[in-house]
């Protein structure tokens, strides 16, 4: 594949995707960024792009969930669901352009991978993993008061049942709260529109759940250690209660 016919189209905004467009950039590889959000990150935001495709192109989507038909050209990068065992979306556009990674670049696949042990893995000091998740946390949009209500949360909405540890969220970024617990073996974080569970069990709170998966309403990535979660604003306050002590009661 030549360069010059690569396009690759961006999808929700975390470290790994800003580090993807660092990439890109750096190769001169043709790309398109609509600074979207893991709940928003649509294929049919391109669909004007898409459009414009020229014979022989081809157009990668990285972590775009597919609402409408994509062309013959289009290929997607993607590690969550059915995909699981993949690459990171990093490692395949890398892959892709036959290029190596750098150590921050295997430490940005790895945080993406497999969160804080991924890093470990790759003997990370603790100065690596805590800038990691600071700027990924940066990169998803975190912002000073939603640090703020992370440790507020974990102060006044924390419970411990046997391993897992449970806290209801005071806004939607759960990410600030799961960074100040680790290391924890099971943690389950909600709030009245979501829920997501992270660490040993993972595939067993995935299997529970099963429905919620095949109705497209339920995502997970990571393996055995990983995480599983179901969709913003999909189910009312009363349905993620008793999911919440489905989880509990495993």
């Amino acid at each position: 594949m030549m360069k010059e016919d690569l396009i690759f189209l961006l999808g929700g905004a975390d470290l790994e995707m800003h580090t993807i467009r660092d990439v890109l950039s750096r190769e001169g590889i043709t790309f398109f960024d609509h600074y979207l959000r893991w709940d928003n990150a649509l294929l049919s935001s391109y669909k004007l792009e898409l459009q414009a495709v020229k014979d022989g192109q081809i157009v990668f989507g990285i972590e775009l969930r597919e609402d409408i038909i994509p062309p013959e050209c289009y290929r997607a990068i993607d590690h969550h669901n059915e995909l699981s065992a993949s690459p990171c979306a990093l490692e395949q556009v890398m892959k892709i352009l036959q290029q190596p990674m750098n150590r921050y670049e295997q430490l940005v696949a790895a945080n993406d991978k497999s969160y804080i042990p991924g890093m470990l893995e790759l003997d990370a000091s603790e100065e690596e993993i805590t800038s990691i998740r600071r700027a990924d946390r940066k990169a998803q949009g975190v912002t000073v008061e939603e640090e703020r209500l992370a440790e507020k949360a974990i102060e006044s909405n924390l419970e411990i049942k046997d391993d897992l540890i449970i806290v209801q969220a005071l806004c939607s970024r759960f990410s600030p709260i799961c960074d100040r617990l680790f290391p924890y073996h099971k943690l389950l974080i909600y709030t009245d529109s979501e829920w997501m569970y992270y660490g040993d069990g993972c595939c067993s709170v995935r299997d529970l759940f099963a429905d919620k998966l095949l109705s497209g309403n339920l995502f997970y990535g990571g393996g055995e250690q990983g995480y599983v979660g179901v969709k913003q604003n999909v189910y009312k306050k009363d349905n993620i209660i008793e999911m919440i002590n489905r989880i509990k009661n495993i």
